[in-house]
């Protein structure tokens, strides 16, 4: 039985560029990846990699060969920043000596085994034939948007560093764009998990590249979808959803479920909840930023509701609070199952 909203006869798909740390193998990152190419809905003009999980140069690899193994070596994987924009893993060691340990820190702290940005470890599905674009991540956004104007969503799962880049470069990128969706920041997660009860506003990708996040989140776009800590906690990859997934002979199938970690489904959520909105089944419009002070509370999400005098600056967002969790897994199950279209031998 197929789930997924069905592309309407005649109806143009969606142009998106994918803005991803696409650690690897499997994960978040790259299972989001291949929802929007597995779609029947998407036109996929280009993923491009950040660090963020993993050093870009790490993550760029992952990525072509998570394409290739799945035959779209067709989509561009362009290279984008390989730090933030002001953030440190040293100054971060500063931060934390003053106001308490930050457990997870991507690829300044994570890793098989922990390494520098120049370092691509032994890759476990193969180091890929294929190489990246030339062009750097920010001008390949920039002209994309130039080339569709107003067509282009531009999905972010990862720190928002290439997007403040070429915000920064372009001031008319954001404006020039159809919408932003993104997967970052934390209001007030109900959840034990230890990590966000310490730091309930703290998010990763907003807190690694602050000075990016908060550039972005108040650019002109014409509309911005966020998927919080606060809902993706309500997701969760089960090994009977694994078990379903490797039950499909399709690569990116059997690729997924090789690799599949039982974690919350993060980016995925941000990227199913794009493909059908109907998953959300709840969601409000508030103000958002990230703190760029320095002290206790940098690179904590800020938000406000909306009222006269607004206490965070920048445009309203739509944020998520709500889903429908059977309806997602059915949809995630039957998108990731699915051929890719567009495959080739």
């Amino acid at each position: 039985m197929v789930f997924a909203v069905p592309l309407l006869l005649g109806q143009q798909r969606r142009k998106v560029i994918i803005d991803e740390d696409c650690a690897g193998p499997g994960g978040t990152a790259i299972q989001a990846i291949t929802l929007l190419l597995n779609s029947p809905q998407t036109d996929v003009l280009g993923i491009t990699v950040v660090t963020g999980d993993a050093w870009r140069d790490e993550e760029v690899e992952h990525a072509l060969r998570f394409l290739e193994i799945i035959g779209r070596t067709d989509i561009p994987v362009v290279p984008g920043a390989v730090f933030p924009l002001v953030n440190t893993k040293e100054a971060t060691a500063n931060w934390e000596k003053r106001y308490g340990k930050v457990p997870y820190q991507g690829a300044w702290n994570s890793g098989q085994p922990v390494h520098g940005p120049w370092e691509i470890p032994v890759m476990p599905e193969g180091k890929p034939s294929t190489r990246a674009a030339a062009e750097d991540a920010a001008h390949f956004l920039i002209r994309m948007v130039r080339r569709y104007p107003h067509q282009v969503t531009i999905y972010a799962g990862g720190p928002l560093t290439d997007l403040a880049v070429a915000q920064a470069i372009d001031r008319d990128f954001a404006s020039l764009s159809r919408e932003l969706v993104v997967m970052g920041g934390s209001i007030h997660p109900q959840t034990r998990d230890p990590e966000f009860v310490a730091a309930p506003h703290r998010e990763f990708n907003f807190w690694m590249d602050p000075e990016a996040a908060h550039r972005v989140l108040r650019a002109p776009w014409p509309h911005v979808t966020v998927t919080t800590v606060d809902i993706s906690v309500q997701t969760r990859m089960a090994q009977g959803m694994i078990a379903k997934i490797a039950g499909s002979q399709n690569p990116a199938a059997q690729y997924a479920a090789k690799y599949a970690r039982q974690d919350y489904l993060w980016d995925e959520l941000a990227a199913l909840a794009w493909l059908d909105p109907a998953i959300i089944t709840h969601s409000t419009k508030l103000y958002m930023d990230v703190s760029i002070d320095h002290g206790s509370t940098y690179g904590d999400t800020r938000t406000g509701a909306i009222g006269p005098q607004p206490p965070v600056a920048g445009p309203l967002v739509e944020v998520q609070q709500d889903l429908d969790t059977g309806k997602f897994y059915r949809e995630f199950i039957d998108l990731m199952t699915r051929p890719t279209p567009g495959q080739s031998n």
